[in-house]
């Protein structure tokens, strides 16, 4: 069984209420240091006899949480803790993002960071907690598990609804197979779900190789690495696509300047460039495919601390990873329907298989995404996990 990098008990303080006397459950909001270290240190209880779970870099956690992420300049995140018997048994954030309700024009709050034992009660009162704050600012409807939007710079999306037996890729999420049972009896029904893909082999088929030359010939397109030496003008160019590729996907908010700017600075030390190609039309940036080597066959074994010694661990770890991520693909809506998405993907795998990666994942895609999907599917992606997302009136 693992073990948090600390306790992880303590019992309730501050502004706690009961729900469940009884039984002796209660929930209160977080509000200093002690209380966050807890809040997120939880996992490693919930996640002690599950083998394929990957315990996160409390680092990266506690700067997603920090206020002065830029997240936080156009969103409220209250979070909550569940206790019982002096023990804690169950997490959850709800979120106010001003700018997702400015962008889409209605009133729509999210709760996210959902972590609970197998316990109705305590689901329960988790999501009470988080549907009284968010009703309190006059929002109407709750959607999630966000982490904490949709730009998931902390995990993805929702809830895992199969796979739970392979662990996630980097910067996805891997959740009990309980969850959706909980939510579902708290009153919550499925808003949407998210697709991930799984590919193998040493190359793409010969078949798809000659249609994909054809087409470039056809079309005009260079497809090209990131080239590092000009990370900030290709971070602008990559931002330009990244808001019309999406701009009418389901639950998309577009980033502010900082936060865009937070995130490459935050990806940049972990990128592969080869693995990272922009498609240009007559030099200008049309689509672009984000792949990165997965991280989480490292973080495994790190117990979610890097320093003083996880660092070493890293460095040595890092040689041995075969798998890696397709986090993101878009392409404009005007340059669509023209196999840019196959040429990227194939592009991308040509160059993991010479940097001596195996296999790889391409997530998550919405269900209805078919453009998207029918792409992956052409180079031979099937289908290995699905993630649920949630809603419900409040």
């Amino acid at each position: 069984m693992r073990q948090a990098p600390t306790p992880a008990t303590a019992p309730p303080e501050g502004d706690a209420r009961g729900v469940g006397e009884a039984a002796g459950l209660w929930v209160e909001r977080v509000r200093g240091r002690r209380e966050l270290g807890i809040f997120l240190k939880l996992p490693w209880r919930i996640y002690a006899s599950d083998p394929a779970w990957v315990p996160p870099l409390l680092s990266d956690q506690k700067k997603v949480l920090d206020p002065r992420h830029p997240f936080h300049a156009h969103a409220e995140v209250a979070c909550f803790l569940a206790w019982r018997g002096g023990e804690p048994v169950g997490r959850i954030a709800a979120i106010a993002n001003h700018r997702y309700n400015e962008f889409h024009g209605d009133r729509t709050g999210f709760f996210g960071l959902f972590e609970t034992v197998n316990d109705a009660q305590v689901a329960a009162a988790l999501l009470a907690a988080a549907e009284e704050w968010l009703r309190a600012r006059g929002l109407d409807r709750a959607v999630g598990p966000m982490n904490l939007s949709t730009n998931d710079e902390f995990f993805s999306p929702g809830v895992l609804i199969d796979g739970f037996d392979r662990p996630p890729c980097i910067m996805m999420a891997h959740t009990p197979p309980y969850y959706a049972a909980l939510l579902e009896g708290a009153g919550y029904t499925r808003a949407k779900d998210l697709v991930a893909y799984w590919l193998t082999g040493e190359r793409p088929p010969e078949r798809m190789l000659r249609r994909i030359a054809r087409l470039q010939r056809s079309e005009g397109v260079v497809v090209r690495s990131l080239d590092l030496r000009r990370f900030d003008e290709e971070v602008r160019a990559i931002q330009d696509v990244y808001h019309s590729a999406w701009e009418r996907n389901w639950g998309f908010v577009p980033m502010t300047e900082a936060e865009f700017a937070h995130l490459a600075k935050s990806l940049r030390p972990v990128v592969e460039p080869r693995l990272c190609v922009i498609a240009e039309v007559d030099g200008r940036a049309v689509g672009f495919a984000l792949t990165l080597p997965d991280y989480h066959q490292v973080l495994k074994r790190l117990n979610g601390r890097l320093f003083p010694f996880g660092v070493f661990k890293f460095l040595w770890y890092r040689r041995k990873i075969d798998t890696a991520r397709v986090l993101t693909l878009g392409v404009r809506p005007g340059y669509r329907h023209r196999g840019l998405d196959a040429m990227m993907i194939v592009r991308i795998w040509e160059e993991a298989v010479q940097l001596g990666y195996r296999q790889g994942e391409c997530s998550w895609i919405l269900e209805d995404n078919w453009d998207m999907r029918r792409g992956v599917e052409r180079v031979g992606g099937k289908v290995y996990k699905t993630y649920r997302i949630y809603e419900k009136l409040l």
